[in-house]
């Protein structure tokens, strides 16, 4: 619900909604674990939310915001326990879950689940088996990034109205499946550990650089992705990938500040001021990669997620964009090519064998991409773009822009490329 619904004085709504982007996924996460219902937990979990933007710039702040949207929602699932008859033993649960309905109006700061597994289960949960690929990435985003159904939509290029029928029909599978809120172990969580390490990616890369909209970024995203990585990296220490994603969640996750200029334009890699990347993510992620790497030498398998993290570890510790080792980087993109094959890999291996060895070589790589394979994404055209003016070859390096600026749908992007494509217009 937008900020400007209620007369707001006092600026709440813009704290409740804060709060909100902040704490939703832990929210409707304990909410789902209490009441055994997904559907119902988000139900209960905007029901808070509502009540939040209507109390909040009347009777002021709480003193702690998410313990107020936890206890409300609990008190609304209560209430709906209530007028169920045939239910009564899930009130019970509910009320003991939260120490009693006298505990939780006395003192609001002891009635948040500080369960911080919450999230991680919410996730697993929204990628059971019994849900098809499409419908565990628009659930996890959903439930977990807190994406609406319309962002979600056009991430998947479809209708608003097509994304909510397919989230509605995933939470009754999961219903019908009598899906637990639990962390999967053994045989189980490995087959699952795949598909959960896609959707956390899935969604860094959504707050990396949005599908859609007016901004380049959203951070919060990217960072509850990395946290979420990070909780991963905690359950299965000794998987290789898992580090691997975390340390490359981590490496990419540093550079956000330096992302924006101070106008909010974006810009690019190589004319990012790296005294702005964040040091401690930095540090964090090598020592995922390091921790990996010892047990790829003990002859635990590696993949795509170990392989992106090495090539942004190489980024990572060039002082200066000119430091860079793009023959090492195109190296690895060629083992990655190797061991998980796809159209985006083969473009960004253009653009590093564009660095390493000539504009030319990174075009002869690029021409072997079957441009349909990418639909209408404006990645194919930007980096084509990129290696024509590299190969100064000016011409066609703007008509290229301008072909990528047309496909993207992010503000943000379409200016940079609109920019360049002018750039390579007027230069001689």
């Amino acid at each position: 619900m937008p900020a400007g619904t209620y007369d707001d004085p006092t600026g709440a709504q813009e704290i409740v909604i804060a709060t909100w982007r902040a704490e939703s996924a832990r929210l409707v996460g304990a909410l789902a674990r209490m009441t055994r219902d997904v559907d119902l937990a988000e139900d209960l979990a905007q029901d808070a939310l509502v009540a939040a933007l209507e109390q909040w710039p009347v009777s002021g702040i709480p003193d702690n915001p998410s313990a107020w949207l936890m206890t409300t929602a609990k008190r609304r699932g209560v209430d709906h326990f209530r007028r169920a008859d045939t239910l009564r033993r899930k009130v019970a649960e509910l009320e003991h879950a939260g120490g009693g309905e006298e505990a939780r109006v006395t003192d609001l700061d002891d009635q948040v689940d500080h369960i911080e597994d919450d999230v991680l289960r919410l996730v697993f949960l929204s990628c059971h088996p019994s849900l098809t690929p499409e419908s565990r990435a628009a659930l996890t985003l959903r439930l977990v990034g807190g994406l609406t159904t319309a962002e979600i939509a056009r991430g998947f290029l479809t209708s608003e109205t097509t994304m909510g029928q397919r989230i509605s029909r995933a939470k009754k599978t999961l219903t019908s499946a009598r899906a637990e809120l639990e962390l999967p172990t053994g045989a189980e969580r490995t087959a699952r550990l795949d598909d959960v390490m896609a959707v956390v990616y899935l969604i860094f890369n959504e707050g990396y650089a949005a599908t859609a909209g007016d901004d380049w970024m959203r951070p919060d995203l990217a960072a509850e992705a990395t946290r979420l990585a990070r909780m991963l990296a905690d359950l299965a220490p000794d998987e290789p990938e898992v580090l691997g994603l975390q340390a490359l969640l981590e490496l990419q996750g540093s550079r956000t500040a330096a992302r924006l200029s101070a106008d909010g334009t974006p810009v690019l890699l190589e004319a990012q001021d790296r005294s702005r990347w964040d040091e401690l993510m930095i540090r964090r992620g090598l020592a995922a990669l390091r921790a990996a790497s010892r047990l790829a030498a003990d002859g635990a398998p590696v993949g795509r997620y170990f392989l992106q993290a090495s090539i942004a570890a190489e980024h990572a510790t060039a002082s200066l964009a000119k430091d860079t080792d793009w023959a090492r980087i195109a190296a690895l993109y060629d083992v990655l090519a190797r061991a998980a094959p796809s159209p985006v890999v083969e473009v960004n291996r253009a653009v590093a064998h564009g660095r390493a060895h000539g504009a030319p070589a990174g075009l002869a790589v690029l021409d072997a991409v079957d441009p349909a394979a990418l639909g209408d994404s404006p990645l194919v055209p930007s980096v084509r773009g990129d290696l024509l003016e590299r190969a100064g070859r000016h011409s066609e390096a703007a008509d290229a822009f301008a072909d990528a600026a047309s496909r993207t749908r992010n503000e943000g992007e379409r200016t940079v490329l609109l920019r360049r494509a002018e750039e390579n217009r007027t230069a001689r």
